[in-house]
């Protein structure tokens, strides 16, 4: 029988802070999520994700953004630029390593095809990538540039699909069966509420690091298996030695989006708290792990758009609205809180999977966590 498998508050576990409506990186307002799963034969289990700051018709208007690495084992196209202007003004995407070129080509052949006026002699595409080769014969041509903007076009506000789709299709996380997944923090500022979302593609840890609001799961499971190892064949998601990499390696991209007035400086800081958020969920990182993150704020709408002035044009001025330094604790705490929330949102809708070669990843099973921290206590 089919498990039934849910987002991480649908099973019970406790986590801290207030969710937006969909609890999702599309409760920030503009946001929009796309995704493409490719599933075909034995081999091929991968596909794209779009995320699109503004949504279709906000291509080309500039968000202050700011981005980190953790651990820089990965890729994320573009970034130069986003550190050099403080903006992003593209949709971002995310796919497998080796399709970075033809996803690359495909927003630029999307953007040539609906939004000419953006940027007509260049552009700089942000997309990223995590490693799903275990499942997937990522040297293989499935990924294709069209599948760029069929992700784009896909892209919707709303309750994002998460798990096994788009560019987590293929993704393993704590050894167990990752992937897509999402979450959202509301924030009070003053008589202002706004919204701090995160979207993970989550390919990253090693099995026994797996902690759920607290408890250490990972290391309870791996006490299990050594104790019950005599005398029984036991099934395990542990990498082996013919996967060529080390159990914990794999990486994991997250995008940070608000609607807060924020300058780039602040969104390169709210980035900077990711690895607060994965380290909730257990992992002391791994050097053969890209860990690539993105933050931005919709806020203070064209404000940062570049223009080439006409030779005799007056000299303009523009104003940036702003968080001051000293009250963004607030922010940087949701950043944390919705990115630990996403991780295990990812783990527990993705499914069991067989893919390349024959290797099975199995589905976190949900016994494990539900009802967390209530039900167990940390030893």
């Amino acid at each position: 029988m089919t498990e039934t498998r849910a987002r991480v508050r649908e099973l019970g576990v406790t986590l801290t802070g207030e969710p937006g409506r969909w609890n999702a990186i599309t409760d920030v307002p503009g946001v929009q999520v796309g995704h493409v799963t490719l599933v075909e034969g034995e081999d091929v289990r991968t596909g794209v994700t779009a995320l699109l700051p503004r949504g279709r018709e906000g291509v080309g208007v500039p968000c202050a953004a700011g981005w980190y690495a953790m651990n820089g084992n990965g890729e994320m196209t573009g970034t130069t630029w986003v550190e050099e202007s403080g903006s992003l003004a593209v949709p971002v995407l995310l796919t497998n390593t080796y399709a970075v070129g033809p996803v690359h080509r495909g927003v630029v052949e999307w953007v040539r095809e609906h939004r000419a006026d953006m940027a007509p002699e260049w552009l700089l595409p942000v997309v990223t990538e995590t490693w799903d080769g275990h499942l997937n014969d990522i040297h293989g041509p499935a990924v294709r540039p069209g599948h760029a903007g069929e992700a784009i076009e896909a892209a919707a506000s709303g309750p994002v699909a998460e798990g096994c789709v788009g560019g987590g299709t293929g993704m393993r996380c704590y050894g167990f069966k990752g992937g897509a997944g999402t979450a959202s923090r509301r924030v009070a500022y003053g008589e202002d509420r706004y919204t701090v979302g995160a979207y993970v593609q989550a390919n990253f840890g090693a099995p026994d690091e797996l902690v759920v609001a607290g408890v250490p799961v990972g290391r309870e499971r791996a006490a299990e298996r050594a104790a019950t190892r005599a005398g029984a064949a036991q099934e395990s998601p542990v990498a082996t030695e013919a996967d060529g990499i080390p159990p914990g390696a794999g990486s994991v991209v997250v995008i940070v989006a608000t609607d807060a007035p924020l300058l780039p400086g602040q969104c390169k800081a709210l980035a900077r708290r990711v690895p607060l958020g994965l380290a909730r969920t257990g992992t002391a990182g791994s050097h053969f792990s890209g860990d690539l993150f993105l933050a931005f704020s919709t806020a203070n709408e064209s404000a940062l758009t570049s223009t080439f002035p006409a030779k005799d044009a007056p000299a303009p001025y523009e104003t940036l609205r702003f968080v001051p330094w000293g009250r963004i604790d607030p922010f940087c705490t949701a950043v944390v809180e919705a990115v630990e929330e996403a991780v295990l949102n990812a783990l527990t809708t993705a499914t069991t999977t067989t893919g390349r070669a024959g290797h099975r990843v199995p589905a976190l099973p949900l016994d494990l966590v539900r009802g967390l921290p209530s039900s167990r206590r940390r030893p």
